[in-house]
């Protein structure tokens, strides 16, 4: 390992406000097989998962070929939103606390998403910041959220101890899979979990603003 230390991202909810495309895609996905829609905060509260597991939680008894078909539609769905409105936006304040962290000599960035690498690669390319990251971690590799595999990939291939990184998300499937992986943990209060599902991080912020020293407070506690 090496003296690095390293700050893994998640995307959705995190980065980017990407709740619209979401949400209208998953309606897309229930309506085209005749289901009722389920409400936007369950949606939303999936957010982070990968998307068979996302739709596994939200419809629990679906036959196999009746999920394959509800994947596809939404795909089908996010892609033309996409085409048709552009990417998520990034939240208020991102671009700035990412250059500002890049801008330390011992810090690499990283990213830990639920998206899959032609949906992360067209966000990196669409917002200009895909040079910040030395590693990134997506669901087409990995188990679902809140399994560590990604944030264990990370920290492999930045050459960090767990020890030296920090995850930050704004889910509950971001702490837990921070915390199975033996890195600290910071929740951020902007996204698709209330503050209150984020209680097991080791700090949480409520600005962009505020995120790069609250990053660096957690090396400097006793046990980071």
């Amino acid at each position: 390992m090496t003296d690095l230390r390293l700050v893994i991202f998640d995307v959705d909810g995190t980065l980017v406000d990407s709740q619209t495309h979401i949400a209208a895609a998953m309606e897309a996905a229930f309506a085209a097989e005749g289901l009722p829609v389920p409400p936007h905060e369950q949606v939303i509260g999936v957010v982070g998962l990968s998307l068979p597991v996302a739709i596994a939680t939200l419809a629990p008894d679906l036959p196999a070929d009746q999920a394959a078909r509800m994947l596809d539609t939404y795909r089908q769905s996010f892609f033309a939103r996409r085409v048709g409105e552009g990417a998520s936006p990034l939240f208020p304040g991102a671009l700035e606390a990412l250059e500002a962290l890049a801008a330390v000599d011992d810090i690499l960035l990283g990213i830990a998403t639920g998206k899959s690498k032609r949906g992360l690669d067209h966000i990196l390319e669409a917002h200009g910041i895909g040079h910040h990251f030395v590693t990134v971690q997506v669901a087409d590799h990995h188990p679902s959220k809140p399994h560590p595999a990604m944030v264990l990939a990370a920290l492999s291939e930045a050459g960090v101890a767990p020890a030296d990184a920090v995850m930050i998300g704004d889910t509950e499937f971001d702490i837990e899979m921070g915390r199975a992986a033996g890195v600290q943990t910071l929740g951020v209060g902007w996204g698709y979990h209330p503050v209150e599902r984020l209680a097991a991080a080791d700090a949480l912020v409520h600005s962009f603003a505020d995120l790069p020293a609250a990053v660096l407070r957690l090396w400097e506690r006793p046990d980071g």
